[in-house]
């Protein structure tokens, strides 16, 4: 009886240690939470290669594309592509974008090829493209087949003009910006050019624009140095590494791929490139300076030109001509620390042409980006406001080049000194502008 309840004893205190083991250790080991699998994001697909050129030659087509910007103001699109096409070798495309890192379906394009190009066989063209719903897109790429192919494959253009939700009407970064375009041959006006950039800054401009080939080696310095203020932006334009681009406007006369290195192109990607950041655009040669003759600033003519013309988006500008072989007699704004700086000095040219109204005379326009849609280089091709042809009393281009009516005197030309009223700002302007750029030793005070 005694083992009996010993034997009893044992077992439950055996039992109680269990117990107690079991507590002791679930207590103190930790416990381990699975989580529930978390669902995997798709892998990124594209952009696997960006155009970093400005120029893009388009695979299995005789086509370069140029920029891609949104751009929702013609029904039943999203995104224009501006594209220099060859003419007579067009065939279908099919837009694929980058959402978000996601392919999308091709979509079919519609190119718009534009009605002036002056009879060669490159043209410039817009491809529009609708996007598809719920596809965020950052890039773009064209493809001559609707099957999607291998991102790899593609070289995807960054969509440009994005608009962001809630800040479709943010401040505009500048009032007005020039667009230039564009210099080759191995321009090296320096003097003439650095005039006229320190003009129109006088006058209230705030950017400039200019599409760059090839310059000499005393502009080129001119140009980064502007670059690194800020005040000018400089587009890389290698046209001549893939076409063979004329030296003139009329194919008939200069022969060669696309008129004037590709001239149509550039204005055309400037105003776009301008349209999310400028109020008004400035289209003209590196030459020629927009002048406003009954106001002291670009800002005070349109103002003022706006509240006359409300629904208007192009203001033409006629085109006048101080030959630059004829001087001023005095030679008063000849000076001779200017004389070892390549170029023309436009304040020694005073004398201005006749326009010839008998046959066409050339504008250069001032434009509300945002109101054009396709330029050409003395006109406006398509747009969505109103034009109107500026006075020249009001306002005209001091364009100092070759005579266009042969050789006259001073006699037969009339005098305008309307760049003198600047003078004063004006030539300290440049002076420190040439010093920046290591163009002009800095005179020793006095």
């Amino acid at each position: 009886m005694n083992k009996a309840i010993e034997l009893r004893g044992k077992l439950f205190f055996l039992f109680v240690s269990t117990i107690i083991f079991i507590l002791y250790v679930t207590g103190t080991s930790p416990v381990e939470y699975i989580s529930p699998p978390r669902l995997q994001e798709p892998p990124k697909v594209c952009p696997v290669r960006t155009a970093e050129d400005t120029i893009t030659p388009l695979n299995n087509t005789d086509h370069f594309l140029v920029s891609a910007f949104m751009d929702q103001r013609v029904k039943g699109f999203d995104l224009r592509i501006i594209s220099i096409f060859k003419k007579n070798s067009t065939k279908p495309l099919y837009c694929l974008f980058c959402c978000a890192g996601q392919l999308s379906n091709t979509i079919p394009t519609n190119i718009l090829q534009h009605t002036e190009n002056f009879g060669y066989p490159f043209v410039t063209a817009d491809i529009m493209c609708q996007i598809p719903q719920n596809c965020n897109a950052t890039h773009v790429t064209l493809q001559t087949k609707p099957e999607r192919v291998k991102a790899l494959d593609q070289l995807w253009l960054p969509i440009r003009n994005q608009k962001i939700k809630g800040n479709e009407e943010k401040k505009l970064q500048f009032n007005f910006t020039v667009c230039i375009s564009n210099m080759f041959g191995g321009i090296n006006n320096v003097l003439q050019f650095v005039q006229s950039l320190e003009m129109y800054r006088l006058l209230g401009v705030d950017r400039v624009v200019i599409y760059n080939t090839s310059c000499g080696p005393e502009l080129d310095l001119l140009l980064k140095s502007y670059n690194r203020t800020g005040f000018l932006e400089i587009v890389p334009w290698p046209i001549d590494l893939f076409l063979s681009p004329s030296w003139g406007w009329l194919y008939s006369l200069s022969g060669g791929d696309v008129h004037y290195f590709g001239q149509l192109a550039t204005l055309n990607e400037c105003v776009y490139r301008s349209m999310d950041r400028s109020r008004y655009v400035l289209l003209n040669d590196i030459d020629e300076i927009i002048m406003p003759y009954q106001h002291n600033n670009l800002t005070s003519l349109m103002n003022t030109l706006q509240q006359q013309h409300p629904k208007t988006g192009v203001f033409l500008i006629e085109n006048h001509i101080f030959p630059k072989t004829v001087f001023e007699p005095s030679k008063r704004f000849h000076l001779p620390k200017w004389d070892k700086v390549p170029g023309v000095n436009i304040l020694e040219h005073i004398y201005r042409e006749d326009p010839d109204r008998t046959k066409y005379h050339p504008h250069k326009l001032i434009v509300q980006p945002r109101l054009v849609e396709q330029v050409s280089v003395h006109d406006v091709l398509k747009a969505f406001g109103t034009t109107y042809k500026v006075p020249p009393d009001v306002c005209r281009i001091i364009h100092v080049r070759g005579s266009l009516r042969g050789k006259l005197d001073a006699k037969e030309l009339n005098e305008d000194t309307r760049l003198w009223d600047f003078h004063e700002k004006l030539i300290p302007n440049v002076d420190k502008a040439l010093e920046r750029a290591g163009l002009l030793r800095s005179e020793p005070a006095l």
